[in-house]
């Protein structure tokens, strides 16, 4: 058996990662890709990335599909970049090509001063 540590370790080793500030200056340029937040419902309520779309991780794997397509970049974003890692990885198996996950998560977000909505 792993634990959730072990899990979050592997899918770190195997996924793509990307910093707050790589997503922001893309975006900036306005490259093509595709933000969402997977924290929970009450998370994305206090506050959350001005340019994402809120997808929780609870419904993410039935909800993607209809959403965004498969060979669009996506970065996945959760508080920490811990559940984004496990979601990156799993969207990986279900046929996502350009998929990564937000190192550091919402908190980076903020602390490198990305746009916050409400």
């Amino acid at each position: 058996m792993k634990t959730a540590q072990q899990l979050i370790a592997e899918a770190k080793a195997v996924i793509t990662q990307v910093t707050a500030r790589e997503v922001q200056d893309a975006l900036a340029r306005g490259d093509d890709l595709v933000l969402i937040d997977i924290r929970e419902q009450n998370e994305w309520n206090l506050g959350h990335a001005a340019p994402a779309q809120y997808i929780g991780r609870g419904v993410l794997e039935s909800q993607i599909e209809s959403k965004v397509p498969r060979d669009a970049r996506v970065v996945l974003m959760c508080a920490s970049g811990n559940r984004s890692a496990l979601a990156a990885r799993t969207l990986e198996d279900m046929g996502y090509s350009n998929v990564a996950s937000l190192a550091g998560g919402f908190r980076d977000w903020v602390a490198s001063g990305g746009a916050v909505s409400e």
